[in-house]
């Protein structure tokens, strides 16, 4: 009798697989999050208390404010918060321009009781250049107990907007008005190429970023490349001094082949190249004191996280005596995993007490591959959402993409155990008489749809525009392996294959051998996107339609 049926299907035996599929889930998850969260040790603390920093990069900006706006002033009072925060850790700061109010960063300084390393922003227009010398070099004589240096230009020379003779002219005019040491500030290979640059300033001040280098510098080398190009710039310029002017490592963005962005990876090399400044006797500006939001806009997510300070807190994001690691939210992070894999189980579960057949162990095992990824990514996909969404576009894209993240699983858990195949595209938005009536179907179909489109949208930005395109590896890893799962255990083996479906599967797999070949294989972030990429495309190349769209 159909009494006796369910009961004995509801009993203890019946329900032994999910509840011990469940259970290694939650521990596969929470040991997923005890080794994501494992924090690091330092012999020296990035920002050490007892030893102020020699100097770091400085720049106004907070929130939307940016310099890329013309007219952007930034008020004294913002500037002296700033300054007083960064008299307690450093005792210099290097600006890069007396615009947007930085003309009273000197005055503001000696208040703070900073040193300041004045910076002059030069360009391709000669007339800016020319009120941009003239109003620095009016701060050095008013403010020369202050300012410790004066930069007269900044990358220049590598963006092109200055030929290497008219900077010269323009450093010697500057040496000839002030009485403070003068210099030029450029990435390390500029200064190798335009060697006649060296005559014209007091010292040389070099850039150099192992993130940005054209062979990407791991973080593990990061402080060894910096000492290593520091002596060979050297001994190609003996007789003055070497200040690195800028340097240091992001703590978010994407992979550039090995070298990782990240909390760890910052804190490590800030630290081991402060230790190495000391134990060698060189000067060393960091880069930077504060994350600054507007970079993005140049150089995507990895341009707005140099700061060694938070850009919306203000808070130091190394204190001493903290532990460091990447998640400092993890352990609430890992409580919202388990309860997205605990609720992907419960679907699954009241999905099979209404259906007439006991569901097959791979049909769990299903289930359980999606829960487990989708509950481990969960918190990883936030941050990131958090951390890479950049203006209402990006805030959509992301939030849709994390949605679908959260959706997949729970609408295929069920679909699972129908024991349905993944919904085809013509099923959901193709003519009335052949769509689905099942709004289950349909809104898994529209989530299909949804990651579809944005992972071939992010495919192909890797592939024509890579160089500050992030990878959406979590997120998109939760929404596709529900899919692939239900492509492996429900796959229909009639029909047609469908156009759409068809088209943007080859696509997927064609950008994912190009991807993983130009990023490299030390670049794990690439490596697992890829292979993301390809379950999505096998998936849709494998779906079948009960007919001919066509």
């Amino acid at each position: 009798p159909p009494g006796r049926t369910s009961s004995r299907r509801i009993g203890p035996i019946s329900l032994r697989t999910p509840l011990t599929l469940l259970f290694l889930s939650l521990c596969a998850i929470a040991a997923i999050w005890w080794w994501l969260a494992m924090p690091i040790s330092l012999a020296r603390a990035p920002i050490d208390p007892a030893a102020k920093l020699e100097c770091v990069s400085y720049a106004p900006f907070r929130g939307d404010q940016s310099p890329l706006v013309k007219g952007t002033m930034i008020p004294p009072e913002q500037i002296a918060q700033d300054f007083a925060q960064l008299a307690k850790i450093s005792k210099c700061v290097r600006t890069y321009s007396v615009q947007n109010g930085l003309d009273k960063a000197p005055e503001l300084a000696r208040k703070a009781g900073l040193k300041l390393i004045l910076g002059i922003w030069l360009g391709s227009n000669r007339v800016d250049n020319v009120v941009e010398i003239a109003t620095a070099v009016r701060l050095a004589k008013d403010y020369a107990d202050v300012i410790s240096a004066v930069v007269v230009g900044n990358e220049v020379l590598l963006r092109g907007e200055m030929t290497a003779a008219d900077l010269a002219a323009n450093i010697r005019s500057v040496k000839a008005q002030v009485k403070v040491p003068v210099t030029y500030a450029d990435v390390w290979e500029y200064w190798l190429r335009n060697r006649d640059i060296y005559d014209a300033v007091d010292f040389v001040t070099i850039h150099i970023l192992p993130y940005w280098e054209d062979l990407p510098i791991p973080a593990r080398y990061a402080a060894t490349h910096v000492d290593s190009i520091r002596k060979r710039v050297a001994v190609a310029f003996p007789g003055k001094e070497i200040l690195i002017g800028e340097t240091g490592w992001p703590s978010a963005g994407r992979m550039r082949e090995g070298a990782l962005p990240s909390r760890t990876n910052q804190a490590r090399v800030v630290s081991e190249i402060l230790t190495l400044a000391k134990q060698e006797n060189f000067r060393v500006n960091l880069i930077e004191a504060y994350d600054q939001p507007w970079k993005r806009q140049l150089e995507g997510t990895v341009g707005g996280y140099w700061g060694l300070i938070d850009a919306k807190a203000r808070a130091e994001k190394y204190p001493a005596g903290v532990p460091i690691n990447n998640f400092p939210m993890w352990k609430q992070e890992m409580a919202a995993g388990m309860v997205l894999c605990i609720l992907i189980f419960a679907v699954a579960m009241w999905t099979a007490r209404r259906r007439p057949w006991a569901p097959r162990f791979g049909t769990w095992l299903g289930v359980a591959g999606s829960a487990t990824a989708a509950g481990a990514l969960l918190g990883v996909a936030i941050d990131k959402l958090l951390t890479e969404s950049l203006g209402i576009g990006g805030w959509t894209q992301w939030g849709l993409l994390l949605a679908a993240g959260i959706l997949a699983p729970l609408l295929a858990a069920s679909v699972q155990m129908s024991g349905r195949p993944l919904p085809t595209f013509v099923e959901v938005l193709g003519p009335r008489a052949g769509r689905t009536t099942s709004r289950r179907m349909l809104l898994l179909g529209l989530t299909l749809g949804v990651t579809t489109v944005i992972a071939t949208e992010t495919a192909l930005g890797l592939v024509f525009d890579p160089r500050y395109k992030d990878f959406p590896f979590a997120a998109l890893t939760m929404a596709v392996v529900p899919f692939w799962m239900l492509m492996v255990f429900n796959r229909p083996h009639e029909g047609v294959r469908p156009m759409a479906e068809a088209v943007f599967g080859g696509l997927l797999v064609i950008a994912s051998a190009y991807i993983a070949f130009n990023e490299g294989i030390a670049n794990w972030q690439s490596l697992w996107t890829c292979l993301v990429y390809v379950m999505l495309g096998i998936t849709l190349w494998r779906a079948r339609a009960a007919q001919n769209p066509g």
